[in-house]
C-alpha cells in the first residue's frame, strides 16, 4: 500500500509550497488509486487526476467542493454528506455506512463516526490493503469507538489544525471543531499506535515549521512514546 499526500493544508489563508493544497490522501494498491477528500482546490484538476474512486470524510468545502462539476469515477460518502451535495452533478454515488466495511479496488475501507461539525457530520476511515492498516481523519474533536477504530493500526493520520491552541467550542451543547495534536498523540499512546502523521495543517503549523514547531511536536510525541511527522504536499509512504 502506498500513501501519497496530495494536499496537506487546512481551510486557512496561509499557504507555502509544502502546504499549498487542501488536505487529500491518495491510497494506491496493485495499480489502483483511491482519493480521500476532494476540496475546492481540486476542482480544475480532478478529471486530469482520474482516480479509480473517491471517498469523502464530510461535506465542508475543503473536502468536497472539488466535485462541484462532477467526478470521473464512483464517489463514496455517508448519507449525511450526500444530503449536502445533492446539487453536484456526480453520476455514480455510493453510500458509506459507518461500521460496515467495504472493499474498493482491493482496499478495505471502514468508516467510523467522529465528532467535528453539526452542519457537516464527519467520518474517519480505517484503511487496510494487504496486512498494513492505517486510520485517516483530517478533521475531528474525537473518534466514536476509538479503541475499535485504532486497534492494531500501523499509522494514525490526523488533524493538524492546532498544536496546542484550543479550537473546540460548543454548539447545541455538543463539542465541535478541532482537537489539538497532543490529545491525538495521547490516543495513539493509549491504543498502541506507533506513529502519527499530521495533515490538514493549520496556520500554527504552516507558518511555524521554520520556527521550531516540529521540534515542539517531536518532544510532545516522545513524552508519549510515539513518533510524529508533519506531512507535506507530494509526500509518499510505502507500507509493506
Amino acid at each position: 500500500m502506498k500513501l501519497k499526500f496530495l494536499g496537506t493544508r487546512g481551510y486557512i489563508e496561509a499557504s507555502i509550497p509544502r502546504h499549498a493544497c487542501h488536505s487529500s490522501l491518495e491510497v494506491s494498491y496493485r495499480g489502483k488509486r483511491v482519493m480521500i477528500d476532494c476540496g475546492e482546490d481540486w476542482r480544475e484538476n480532478i478529471f486530469a487526476l482520474r482516480p479509480h474512486a473517491i471517498f469523502l470524510t464530510h461535506a465542508h468545502e475543503d473536502h468536497s467542493h472539488g466535485l462541484m462539476d462532477g467526478a470521473p469515477c464512483p464517489v463514496y460518502a455517508t448519507a449525511e454528506t450526500w444530503e449536502h451535495l445533492e446539487r453536484f452533478p456526480i453520476e455514480d454515488r455510493r453510500t458509506v455506512h459507518p461500521g460496515e466495511p467495504l472493499e474498493v479496488c482491493g482496499i478495505r475501507f471502514e468508516a467510523f463516526e467522529v465528532q467535528h461539525s453539526l452542519r457537516a457530520p464527519a467520518v474517519g476511515y480505517r484503511i487496510t490493503a494487504g496486512r498494513p492498516a492505517v486510520f485517516y481523519v483530517p478533521d475531528l474533536v474525537f473518534i466514536r469507538q476509538r479503541a475499535i477504530a485504532l486497534r492494531g493500526i500501523r499509522l494514525y493520520i490526523g488533524d493538524g489544525a492546532t498544536v496546542t491552541r484550543p479550537m473546540v467550542r460548543r454548539q447545541e451543547d455538543q463539542p465541535i471543531g478541532h482537537t489539538p495534536i497532543p490529545t491525538q498523540l495521547t490516543w495513539c499512546q493509549k491504543e498502541g499506535v506507533p506513529k502519527m502523521i499530521i495533515t490538514h495543517c493549520g496556520t500554527e503549523v504552516v507558518t511555524g515549521e521554520d520556527k521550531g514547531i516540529m521540534d515542539k511536536i517531536s518532544a510532545l510525541a516522545r513524552e508519549r512514546g510515539v513518533e510524529a511527522e508533519i506531512a507535506w504536499d507530494g509526500m509518499e509512504i510505502v507500507l509493506r
